[in-house]
């Protein structure tokens, strides 16, 4: 296999103690050469209730920045491995939207929902996005995972096609040993026209196995599908396929084609360097082993080509490393990460590198023209054996700083600590409420926990589900005015209960003689004895 010799450069980074939402399952958006980072672990903070941030390195640190999005918006949940891609009005406009689909919520759930980000208006201060989402029907996709989407042109039309992923066991199919185990999703090609909100699906003979975390990269009419993982065979097949897609007047039409030269690899990052040339990195052979060769890949006549090409000089922590992880940042940069060294004090330190594919003065010439890496599984985040990874990463930087001035950025510290105060206190001995594994109760909760306020004292607010409350009783004391107190304070507090008031019988007075009448009585009665005297 020939070898590209273009250089590529390794800049590591340095961790900073107040960036622990990046972790695997992330991913970036470029607007403008702006990164913008989504998919943070747990639900959005005040401080940044949109859970999106621009990634602003300067003065050798990379700073959070909260964005905002504008008040047409609908809510976007931090979705961890979705599928992601950008959106054009036509193959050669500079505009540019991301359509988000699928993902994990903070609380495991997979979504089936569809998601379009734009940037509305930019100044130096602020950027402001708008969040729309789609309702889609039809042969609608289930919620998943680690699957692709790309968006195809074809006769002036357009539309986006949805592949592969993994979701939870069918509920009738679940035991209790397995009831969270997930499996591949079937083999079939979704189509979504967003102008009409429908999806059509297609299943091709050419498609046998189910596959996640592959890599998948859209050009014109064609979409190139290459490697994945299927977790029904533990397998990564060296896989290579071209689906082509006509959009005539009528129906559309799907076509597979089985092509050779594939790579066996899976969580692969895929960045864009030139109109018609990419560069894979990173990725597996196999759930211990990491791949540590990069290859170009060219598009040219719908013809793909792949080349080996040479590495980056991989630091001895990237090598022994057992897992790693990415995302692609734009322009032929990729942000690497490797978990630290067990023996840190801080155990969520991690090692955090920059990997420019380019030379620094084409980065410099040349802005992205077309559709970029076409899915977030390439661009994807994480490896293939600890997808349920729940540890958090943090990083800063020593490179070229963004061109936006300072705005507020977005600090942990300025947080309420809600691991004393809020929703996700320990509000009693037996208390099991955590915020990284909760998920929901009653059927009122959403992304927070049930609380009850009891009464004793001063008052403290405790969780409904730790004080075993049913829903039809936590609906009641919700609704009725009456006070409320915890598992340790309800026997205190019958203690100190006045005693009942005792209703006593109202007992009708005697009526009380007249006065002139008792005169009366005693007059006659004392001249009735004189008589009776004298006679």
């Amino acid at each position: 296999m020939a070898q590209s010799t273009d250089e590529m450069s390794l800049q590591m980074l340095s961790a900073v103690s107040n960036s622990s939402l990046l972790q695997p399952g992330f991913s970036l958006l470029n607007f403008d050469g702006h990164v913008f980072f989504f998919g943070q672990k747990g639900w959005p903070k005040r401080s940044c209730p949109t859970g999106v941030f621009l990634l602003d390195i300067k003065q050798n640190e990379l700073k959070m920045k909260p964005a905002t999005f504008s008040k047409d918006s609908c809510y976007l949940p931090p979705l961890r491995y979705p599928a992601l891609c950008t959106l054009r009005s036509n193959a050669k406009s500079d505009e540019y939207q991301y359509i988000i689909h699928g993902g994990k919520t903070p609380n495991n759930d997979l979504s089936d929902k569809i998601y379009f980000i734009s940037l509305v208006s930019k100044n130096s201060k602020k950027m402001t996005f708008q969040c729309i989402e789609k309702d889609l029907g039809g042969d609608v996709p289930e919620g998943r995972y680690g699957h692709t989407i790309s968006v195809v042109h074809s006769r002036g039309k357009s539309m986006s096609a949805i592949f592969g992923g993994r979701s939870y066991t069918p509920l009738a199919q679940r035991t209790t040993e397995k009831w969270n185990s997930v499996v591949d999703c079937l083999p079939s090609v979704f189509l979504v026209d967003f102008e009409f909100g429908c999806c059509t699906s297609y299943m091709l003979p050419e498609l046998q196995d189910g596959l996640s975390f592959h890599v998948s990269i859209a050009r014109g009419d064609t979409i190139y599908i290459l490697g994945g993982h299927s977790l029904q065979n533990n397998t990564r097949c060296p896989n290579l396929y071209k689906l082509k897609v006509d959009l005539p007047l009528g129906s559309p039409s799907v076509t597979c084609t089985i092509l050779p030269g594939g790579i066996s690899v899976s969580s692969a990052i895929v960045t864009q360097i030139s109109d018609t040339e990419f560069v894979l990195v990173g990725g597996y052979h196999s759930d211990n082993e990491k791949r540590l060769v990069c290859n170009t890949i060219v598009l040219e006549d719908s013809k793909i080509k792949i080349v080996e090409r040479e590495s980056p000089e991989w630091t001895p922590d990237i090598k022994h490393c057992r897992i790693w992880f990415g995302c692609d940042m734009g322009k032929g940069s990729v942000l690497l990460g490797i978990p630290g060294a067990n023996k840190q004090l801080i155990s969520d330190a991690n090692y955090f590198y920059i990997l420019r594919c380019k030379r620094e003065e084409e980065d410099k010439e040349e802005e992205l023209t077309t559709q970029i890496c076409s899915q977030t599984s390439s661009e994807d985040p994480g490896d293939s054996t600890p997808f349920e990874d729940s540890e958090e990463f943090c990083f800063s930087a020593e490179a070229s700083s963004f061109d936006i001035d300072d705005t507020d950025t977005y600090n942990e510290d300025d947080e309420e600590d809600e691991s004393e105060t809020g929703y996700w206190i320990t509000c009693c001995a037996s208390c099991n409420i955590d915020i990284n594994s909760w998920v929901p109760f009653y059927s009122t909760e959403l992304n927070k926990p049930a609380m009850i306020l009891c009464s004793s004292g001063t008052g403290h607010w405790v969780h409904a589900q730790c004080m075993d409350l049913s829903e039809t009783m936590l609906l009641h004391l919700s609704e009725a005015n009456v006070k409320y107190f915890c598992n340790k304070h309800i026997d205190l507090n019958k203690g100190l209960q006045t005693p009942p008031k005792v209703v006593h019988l109202k007992k009708q007075p005697m009526k009380p003689l007249r006065k002139k009448k008792t005169m009366k009585l005693a007059t006659s009665t004392k001249k009735s004895f004189l008589r009776r005297l004298f006679e």
